[in-house]
């Protein structure tokens, strides 16, 4: 966010709908018009924010989630691409912007926290309302190594 805030003078880079994901990066369309129109589509120029790179928008096209927005232009919701199978979402108005699950609303800390208590992830899911294999993915990501 702040390399788009040096660069291109954005004061707030989350508001901006030209800000988009693939799935593993924060791309930022160049292009003059990214309005959701094939024209605005095909007109993209989609380039990685932490190294400036440009990617293929035709490769990737399919793999693209747009921030959502509130009516007043604000970033509103943003769902963290990293999960395969939990949906984990980013809220400003939910959680005090912190990570959590989409169904059940639980922060995310809260869920990796009571498993690092000691309790079995059945547990877990059944304190927080989650499958199984939603606490499985949650722990994969928090437990990642770093590249």
């Amino acid at each position: 966010m702040e390399a788009i805030k040096r660069e291109l003078g954005l004061e707030y880079a989350l508001a901006s709908r030209r800000l988009f994901t693939d799935g593993a990066e924060v791309l930022y369309d160049y292009a003059e018009h990214a309005a959701d129109t094939p024209e605005g589509t095909s007109a993209r120029e989609l380039v990685v924010v932490r190294n400036n790179q440009v990617v293929f928008a035709e490769v990737i096209k399919d793999y693209l989630r747009r921030v959502e927005f509130a009516e007043d232009g604000y970033a509103q919701m943003i769902r963290l691409p990293q999960y395969q199978v939990a949906e984990v979402l980013i809220e400003a108005e939910h959680s005090f912007g912190r990570p959590r699950f989409a169904r059940g609303g639980a922060k995310l800390e809260d869920v990796i926290d009571l498993f690092q208590a000691g309790e079995p992830i059945k547990t877990v899911a059944e304190e927080f309302g989650l499958s199984r294999e939603e606490v499985e993915d949650a722990l994969r990501v928090a437990t990642r190594p770093a590249a």
